[in-house]
This record gives structure tokens, C-alpha cells and sequence, in this order.
């Protein structure tokens, strides 16, 4: 008998998710899935009333769904905020195979993928990270583009210090050989500009990184903004930089970042230099493929990708199942 239609829906928690995805394995998940034929249909919106004789939007709700033909379906459903779960499916049979905690799952995998274009994008020496935001995904961030580049210190942001503080003495025992500082508003300026890595998770509507201060070298990792009214990066700073996206459907129609610069002109959607797709095929070498590597800045706006979250997903559970077996 399959054991797929014998076994019980398993349950993987927030802990279950932290084992099963280590970061050097979920990078090479989500390197592996972007060179497989995958359907990754539009993510789906819909608003959620306070109630129903209320006109008043609550929530929206957010489906994500993503199959690989002949093995996996997953669907992700989320209310920002507030909720989020994945399911996945054998995509033969359509038996549910597991439930996953949304939360963590998509922490991990939105830090991966920026840690995946991170070892395209950055210089292989980048020895300063900048982060800016002090929740679960800035968190993440910093254990993923850890496991990929040489780090020596970390700097962390947020528009309340002590938020940034209280991150540094939560992470200070997995980094006793790195120097940990927290960054006040009036000393961010000084810090960027020296930094080689700036990966920015806030859900700012107003410009936080200035494109004056990003020097020659530096990779900027933008991931907080999925709307059109988020910005964490001036239009400066992206028309001084050569541009790579997760996806070219979504972040070209969802992130302020990149659609505020087209609409002022200073950029055009054709300075995309490519997304993961192209990076992960080899069909464009990244910063390597750039004019001048050592000195070039570049810059990766991700807004998210169903195709992550799947990878994350069956990693996850083929290794629960492997270990249980």
C-alpha cells in the first residue's frame, strides 16, 4: 500500500521546522526548485470584513498556491499578521501529507532566498552585514546570509533601539565570534556606508536606506515592502544600482521599491538585470556577469514566491519522513 494514503496528515510545529530546515539545505532546496518546471498560478487576495454588516476591511486573506507535477501540491494560507498555514498535498493522489506552521516557514524561506541571492549578488570577502527591521524575518536574515558569507559584524536598526537591543542579546550566544552592535537613528547613515551587506525587513511607507550612502561594493537586500506603498529604499538607490528580483511577475507589480522609481522615471522595468530563475540557470552570472564586480553595487527586491515556500515545505517533510521511518 502507498504510504502516502496510509499515513496520517502530520503536523509540523514551529520547532519541527527550525530542525528540519538547517539554511545550508533549504538554500540548496530553493537553488534546486527555481531550475524545475513547477505552476506557480497568481497569489490570490481577498478582503475580510470586521463583520458582516461592516464595510470596514479587517484583513485580507492571502492563498498561495504552487505544484510540482507528479510530486507535491502546496497551499499557503495567510492572514498577515494574525495567521498563516501550509498544506501540502501528493500531487497524484491529492491525500494531505502534512500541515506546516506558516509563520516560520515563510521566515525561513524569505531569508534563504535572500540568502541564495546573496551568493550570487555580494562580494564572496563581505565581511559587514546591516540589518534593518528586529522581527522574526530580520532575524532570520541574519542566521541565513551568515551561512553564506564570512561575516565578522552585525548591525542592527529599528525605530525603537531597544527592539534592536533586545534582538542582539536573543542571537549573542550562536555568534560569540562576531561583533553585535545595535545602530541609533542618528549614527545609520555612518554604518551604511561603511557596510557590504544592507538586508532591510521593515514594513516602512517611507524611504529608510538613501542612495547617497551606498557605496561602491555594497549588496542591498531589500525584503520588508509587498505593496505599492512600501518603500525601504529611495529611488536613488535603485536607479545607482544594477537590479535583481525573486520574480519578475511579482515584484514588478507589487513593490514600491522598484514602482515608485518607474513612476518618477529614473527607472525602467527593463534595467531588471534577471530574477532567481535566471541566477539559478546560469543564465545570467550575477555580479560576476557585471562590468566591474568589485565595485558594483546591486541591489535584490523579493516579494515572495510560491515556489519557495513549496521547496521549504517538502524539505521539511521528506526529512521528518526520513527521519521517522
Amino acid at each position: 500500500m502507498n504510504n502516502k494514503l496510509s499515513s496520517p496528515t502530520i503536523f509540523l510545529s514551529r520547532e519541527a521546522l527550525i530542525s528540519y530546515l538547517p539554511w545550508d539545505a533549504l538554500i540548496d532546496a530553493l537553488r534546486d526548485i527555481f531550475t524545475k518546471p513547477v505552476e506557480c498560478p497568481p497569489r490570490l487576495h481577498y478582503p475580510i470584513k470586521s463583520s458582516v454588516d461592516e464595510n470596514e476591511v479587517h484583513n485580507t486573506l492571502l492563498i498561495m498556491p504552487c505544484w510540482s507535477p507528479g510530486e507535491y501540491i502546496g497551499v499557503k494560507q495567510n492572514l498577515p499578521s494574525l495567521f498563516s498555514h501550509y498544506l501540502l498535498s501528493d500531487a497524484n493522489t491529492g491525500t494531505h501529507l502534512a500541515q506546516l506552521d506558516g509563520g516560520e516557514l515563510t521566515s525561513r524561506r524569505t531569508a534563504a532566498a535572500s540568502a541564495l541571492a546573496s551568493t550570487y549578488l555580494s562580494r564572496n570577502d563581505a565581511a559587514s552585514l546591516v540589518i534593518l527591521g528586529s522581527g522574526k524575518v530580520a532575524r532570520s536574515l541574519i542566521y541565513a546570509h551568515c551561512s553564506v558569507r564570512p561575516i565578522q559584524t552585525i548591525s542592527i536598526w529599528n525605530h525603537r533601539n531597544e527592539n534592536a537591543v533586545a534582538l542582539i542579546e536573543s542571537i549573542c550566544h550562536d555568534f560569540p565570534s562576531i561583533q553585535l552592535h545595535a545602530i541609533r537613528n542618528e549614527d545609520l547613515e555612518d554604518v551604511v556606508k561603511v557596510c557590504d551587506i544592507i538586508s532591510c525587513a521593515t514594513l516602512s511607507t517611507s524611504p529608510i536606506v538613501k542612495g547617497s550612502w551606498i557605496q561602491p561594493g555594497t549588496h542591498v537586500d531589500l525584503v520588508g515592502g509587498f505593496t505599492p506603498n512600501m518603500h525601504e529604499a529611495d529611488s536613488a538607490c535603485v536607479s545607482k544600482a544594477s537590479v535583481f528580483v525573486d520574480t519578475r511577475a511579482g515584484a514588478l507589480s507589487e513593490a514600491g521599491d522598484l514602482l515608485t522609481p518607474v513612476k518618477e522615471g529614473v527607472f525602467s522595468i527593463d534595467d531588471v538585470q534577471a530574477d532567481l530563475f535566471d541566477l539559478c540557470n546560469k543564465h545570467h552570472k550575477g555580479r560576476a556577469h557585471l562590468t566591474d564586480p568589485r565595485s558594483a553595487i546591486t541591489l535584490f527586491k523579493s516579494v515572495g514566491d510560491s515556489r519557495e515556500d513549496l521547496a521549504a515545505a517538502s524539505l521539511a517533510y521528506n526529512t521528518h519522513m526520513n527521519r521517522n521511518l
